[in-house]
């Protein structure tokens, strides 16, 4: 058995994830002083790729700091006192959205659903007619500790119907799913690097409507001077304008090459691979006589994927077994589904079916050393094999 303090030979987790090695290599460039002429003209460069990725008719915000900050930020300017937001929870991750919209309005409701399913379009629809009051939606499109992905691009056209402003956190769904700024209608989009784009965590992605621009310019609450505003860095992009305080050079060079990788091998080849691999792993996992958390795989995240823990398993103690008998990390659950699923990550360089084998050998293995009767190991690589095809 491999040492518990090894490095893992393989990091399939729900993020951060390990990165592609043209990201490896940028992050090893010289580190420019943010006013040299050379790295103001690369950030405009990296924002208007970024924009081209997002399909953003702006270039988007670059934020100094891994998504919450982005969520938090998101927040504090968007949502003022007179403001009514609806929140759509799906998952831990979505539920906590309503903390920081109630430390700016006292109006927050919530639709809710059981975090093994997904948001019904027709239910915002309906909630939106029955309560015209509402100023901002609010979701998260993929909540990670249950692998479920809600029909964004749905919501979004009722959102609009209603004439509401829609926030999103598309952290881990964005460039691993079929889905950008534009496909949803968003206000805010949030995502980041470090999930399906394949960067380390230090940097948010936020796409800005006119709408939201004009909301937040309006809301004297507004963070403005902070490391919470958006509206600082709203011209930040241009090389002709300066940065609110000092950005992450290394993180900048790191951007431009996962941007290029992806824009290079193309958003629909990309998506295409990420959704092949979750597909690859959870034949696999049927096969193994194990289940999924999602409700019906239909609404299962192509990026990860939730494996429900068999009754009697310590799930910990199944996660830490594969990493240190097989040298494979895996993701624990988080509040309500903490201790009842082991997460599998699919996400940018682990986006590839091959990984997907390698998890099912890494998970099968370490339950058979936990409990008996011991799973056919190779009926589930069978499995898998098959739809790769």
């Amino acid at each position: 058995m491999r040492s518990a303090f090894a490095y893992p030979l393989f990091t399939l987790t729900t993020g951060p994830v390990d990165v592609y090695p043209a990201v490896s290599r940028a992050l090893s460039m010289p580190v420019w002083y943010d006013y040299d002429p050379a790295f103001q003209a690369c950030f405009e460069r990296v924002s208007l790729k970024a924009a081209q990725a997002l399909q953003s008719s702006t270039p988007p915000l670059i934020l100094q700091g891994e998504p919450v900050l982005a969520l938090e930020a998101a927040a504090a300017s968007l949502i003022g006192a007179e403001d009514s937001v609806l929140n759509l929870v799906s998952g831990v991750y979505g539920a906590g959205f309503s903390d920081w919209a109630r430390r700016y309005t006292s109006q927050v409701d919530e639709l809710r659903v059981a975090f093994n399913q997904a948001i019904d379009p027709v239910a915002v629809d309906v909630w939106l007619s029955r309560h015209p009051q509402v100023t901002i939606v609010t979701v998260c499109h993929h909540d990670t500790p249950s692998g479920t992905l809600n029909p964004l691009d749905d919501i979004g056209r009722v959102v609009k119907k209603h004439g509401k402003l829609l926030l999103v956190d598309a952290v881990s769904s964005f460039a691993g799913v079929a889905v950008t700024a534009a496909s949803c209608q968003a206000d805010l989009f949030i995502t980041g690097p470090n999930k399906c784009l394949g960067c380390p965590p230090g940097l948010s992605l936020v796409a800005v409507s006119d709408a939201a621009w004009l909301k937040m310019e309006a809301n004297a609450s507004a963070p403005r001077a902070s490391v919470l505003s958006l509206l600082d860095w709203r011209e930040a992009w241009s090389a002709e304008k300066p940065f609110p305080y000092t950005p992450s050079v290394a993180e900048i060079n790191a951007l431009e090459a996962a941007l290029d990788g992806y824009l290079r091998e193309g958003p629909e080849q990309v998506w295409a691979r990420h959704a092949l691999t979750a597909r690859v792993f959870r034949a696999g996992v049927r096969a193994l006589g194990l289940s999924l958390w999602a409700a019906d795989e239909s609404i299962a995240s192509p990026t990860a994927t939730a494996v429900r823990v068999p009754e009697g398993v310590n799930e910990e103690q199944w996660r830490l077994r594969a990493r240190a008998a097989y040298g494979v990390m895996f993701s624990a659950g988080r509040g309500e589904t903490l201790g009842k699923v082991l997460r599998v990550g699919h996400m940018g360089p682990t986006a590839q079916p091959m990984f997907a084998i390698i998890a099912l050998a890494a998970l099968a293995g370490a339950l058979n050393q936990l409990r008996q009767p011991q799973l056919d190991i190779g009926a589930g690589i069978a499995a898998a094999m098959v739809v790769m095809g």
